[in-house]
């Protein structure tokens, strides 16, 4: 979808929120716009079976990730820089809260991505639904 635009209105206090695509991150392989392109993190074992922002449980063995502004259940393509892998991830935590990240990742997510060993790594975000 050449020149498509996904906005995602995410209420907040007082207001509302939109994710709208980063122009310096480019486009996906296919043609649609990147909305992040930044650094991610994962969590795992520390936070296994405690709930999220979103009141799930977090369960490591999923694929899932912590956004701070996506809306809960937002399915996102997650695309190592790096390597090319990729995995499609829900959002149902907030986070993360280190400056310079953009996303958080469960470690099964992580590990699709073989960046656990490193702990970070560059990625891009497309929003899928």
């Amino acid at each position: 979808m050449a020149g498509a635009l996904f906005v995602c209105s995410i209420p907040s206090f007082g207001g509302s929120a939109a994710l709208h695509p980063d122009p310096s991150a480019g486009v996906t392989d296919n043609g649609s716009p990147v909305a992040e392109a930044g650094v991610a993190s994962y969590y795992g074992a520390k936070y296994h079976g405690k709930p999220t922002a979103s009141g799930e449980i977090f369960d490591m063995h999923q694929l899932t990730a912590a956004h701070p502004r996506l809306a809960f259940g937002t399915r996102v393509k997650v695309t190592h820089a790096g390597n090319n892998r990729s995995v499609i991830v829900r959002i149902n935590d907030r986070g993360p809260f280190i400056k310079g990240r953009i996303i958080d990742l469960s470690q099964a997510a992580a590990e699709e991505l073989q960046m656990v060993k490193s702990g970070l790594a560059d990625v891009k975000l497309e929003i899928v639904e």
